[in-house]
């Protein structure tokens, strides 16, 4: 009976066995297409070093394994055959036959001594999934920032912050060091030098980023008057599109100096692989709640914003329509930043309102009323008795329709 063996961490999932038989399971799944080739050959150093694993190192050899973002195509992989919990933490596993159909695999025992049993391959094939889940979401992130209309080293570098600055040439070291481990599978004493020193230049960016969501929240919070608040939540909204692009990049080069530290323990210190993977898996999920976190505050006061603005449609239609439209287009900006870092957020766009439409609301007429009292002038009270009169005028042709 033919082995095809099933590893998860939660993100990804990898199908490894013989190669023929591996793009057989794959296409009978359909998942081929998603799928990319593992690296098995980069537990080299596990190989060189863990006790007791010269049968798992021939198999290792003798196999190929494919890995796959788990998506709604490939989870349901994980509940049809009911992976079980390794010792290896957060990473479950099953062992799958084909008895002689590609349409009815079935799950089988693993014998002991073998791949899936042995804790030094299970650490070392989840490490190597866990850089395949950053290098993903690197790609997802560059599709991102090429889609928008924002050149994010422009962005950058036209900041006044010297510290923001520096991202540029991070950057520049990160993908360097990138480019050193794909030809060459791994990461020596000088690249490593060279951008270890360049983590406080991401997060400084990362944290000057997210205090500039703040200070717009903040400064929404303390507007009140609704010419004003148009005004501030337009210049918000231009600068929210192009903050988000700067953590989209730094969230980018993050990932990037995951996947070198992941690769770095892999070569040189494999039995603290686990250790590293979890850590760097904890810090990144707390780096996504955090932006979130600024991200809610923002919308929840841009959305204040647009309920005064709906509640004053008759004497400030302009403002009314400048707020909905900038808070619109800071909600696609928050989608689109959201979409490759698999954060649901599913905002609906606003709608503007009619000027007819609120002359027709009597809570519409209360407000531009109760301004009218407040500030008096001619112009006002024209406006909130033309307001009268077209709502009781449109109110009677109504009704002569129906």
């Amino acid at each position: 009976m033919d082995k095809i063996r099933l590893i998860s961490d939660g993100d990804g999932l990898a199908v490894i066995g013989n190669p023929t038989d591996v793009k057989r399971f794959l296409i009978s799944e359909g998942l081929l297409p998603l799928s990319k080739d593992l690296g098995f050959q980069r537990l080299g150093p596990l190989l060189r070093t863990a006790a007791g694993i010269a049968q798992a190192g021939s198999e290792i050899s003798a196999n190929s394994a494919y890995w796959l973002k788990l998506t709604k195509e490939s989870a349901h992989l994980v509940k049809k055959f009911g992976l079980m919990e390794s010792k290896t933490p957060d990473i479950s596993y099953a062992m799958v036959g084909n008895p002689g159909s590609i349409k009815s695999w079935l799950q089988v025992a693993e014998g002991p001594g073998s791949l899936l049993t042995n804790p030094a391959i299970l650490s070392g094939a989840a490490g190597i999934m866990a850089q395949l889940a950053m290098q993903h979401e690197m790609g997802e992130i560059k599709s991102y920032l090429a889609a928008i209309d924002k050149k994010v080293d422009d962005i950058i570098r036209a900041q006044k912050d010297t510290e923001l600055g520096k991202v540029f040439g991070a950057g520049l070291d990160i993908e360097s060091a990138m480019s050193v481990l794909e030809r060459e599978g791994r990461v020596d004493d000088d690249t490593w030098s060279t951008v270890q020193a360049r983590t406080h230049t991401i997060t400084d960016a990362l944290g000057w980023t997210l205090g500039r969501l703040d200070a717009l929240a903040e400064r929404l919070e303390s507007t009140a008057k609704i010419g004003d608040l148009a005004k501030t939540v337009k210049e918000a909204g231009a600068e929210v599109e192009e903050l988000l692009a700067v953590v989209a990049r730094c969230f980018e080069l993050q990932d990037a100096l995951d996947v070198l530290r992941l690769q770095r323990v892999l070569n040189e210190y494999p039995d603290k692989l686990d250790g590293r993977r979890l850590l760097l898996k904890d810090d990144r999920q707390k780096r996504r709640e955090l932006i979130s976190r600024k991200i809610e505050r923002l919308m929840a006061r841009m959305d204040a914003a647009a309920d005064t603005a709906n509640s004053n449609v008759l004497l400030h239609l302009p403002a009314h329509r400048t707020v909905v439209g900038s808070i619109n287009r800071a909600g696609i900006a928050v989608d689109g930043f959201h979409r490759p870092l698999g954060i649901e957020f599913g905002r609906r766009s606003l709608e503007v309102t009619r000027w007819w439409d609120a002359a027709r609301d009597p809570a519409q007429l209360k407000n531009a009323t109760a301004e009218v009292g407040r500030k008096g002038g001619m112009a006002a009270a024209a406006v909130a008795m033309g307001a009268v009169v077209v709502w009781a005028g449109r109110t009677a042709l109504d009704g002569e329709e129906e």
